[in-house]
């Protein structure tokens, strides 16, 4: 098996990639990422990975560009 060139030893739940929508201040869809704003779609259930596709292909119409922040932690 070989390593994927994308991954870092950074966790990748310690970042997300947050997609703020435009009409809605309190919506957006967030998705965990690495320090770089990579998602690693293998990690994302399907509705995740449907969210997220749609979300980039909205970006401008219904959600802002995304935003790399860390995650909030409890």
């Amino acid at each position: 098996m070989q390593a994927n060139p994308h991954r870092t030893s950074v966790d990748p739940a310690a970042f997300e990639l947050h997609f703020q929508s435009l009409f809605d201040e309190g919506r957006g869809l967030s998705f965990p990422c690495d320090a770089a704003g990579r998602v690693d779609m293998d990690i994302l259930s399907e509705r995740a990975r449907s969210n997220y596709f749609c979300a980039r292909t909205l970006i401008g119409r219904d959600y802002s560009l995304p935003e790399l922040r860390p995650t909030l932690r409890h």
